[in-house]
């Protein structure tokens, strides 16, 4: 019987040792993955430039962007709550957005085939651009892990001025109101270059 107590303990402390020891593995790994993580663009350095693919298969550069107002939003995921509700909003705007000289780029790591269903389906006027090899999401820095194995886009903003400087990034926006706060500062902006 007192044997019998010692294993049921042996068992007990190892099943609870490989817990824990799986609990550490698990969240080292998870901050080594945010440390290895690029740092975003500083606010008046130059936008890194990308070649992606839209919903449509049209490439697209941000060196072809130049001499105009580029807000370059990253999203997490197609087909969720706030990621339509962020590009629904950017959607209602874009005639205020073209008025003020600016294009809206939208970036996630889906790729082609649903961005163009997510487009359709809420008639986004505007590109999203597939970044499923991730490169562009690392490049600014906006690459996270989620649950430890998923990687997406956060939902970060960049705005970019006519000239390829980065002059705003916001960070973990939220989707609602944020297309109009993004036209609000390229307004303020502009009138501060006049």
């Amino acid at each position: 019987m007192h044997r019998l107590r010692l294993t049921r303990l042996n068992v007990h402390s190892w099943v609870r040792t490989w817990v824990l020891a799986m609990t550490f593995t698990w969240l080292a790994a998870s901050i080594a993955a945010e440390a290895e993580a690029a740092e975003s663009p500083a606010v008046g350095s130059a936008a890194p430039d990308f070649k992606l693919q839209d919903q449509n298969g049209k490439v697209h550069e941000l060196k072809n962007y130049r001499g105009k107002w580029v807000a370059l939003y990253f999203y997490p995921k197609d087909k969720t709550p706030g990621c339509t509700t962020q590009a629904c909003e950017f959607r209602d705007n874009v005639f205020a957005f073209r008025d003020a000289g600016a294009v809206i780029l939208g970036v996630s790591v889906d790729d082609v085939e649903s961005h163009k269903e997510f487009s359709e389906k809420h008639s986004l006027p505007f590109p999203i651009l597939a970044d499923d090899k991730k490169v562009v999401a690392k490049e600014y820095g906006v690459l996270k892990r989620f649950l430890g194995t998923v990687e997406l886009a956060k939902r970060d903003t960049f705005l970019i001025d006519p000239e390829g400087k980065v002059v705003r990034h916001y960070e973990d926006v939220d989707p609602k109101g944020h297309s109009q706060v993004v036209l609000k500062d390229i307004k303020e902006l502009q009138a501060k270059k006049s």
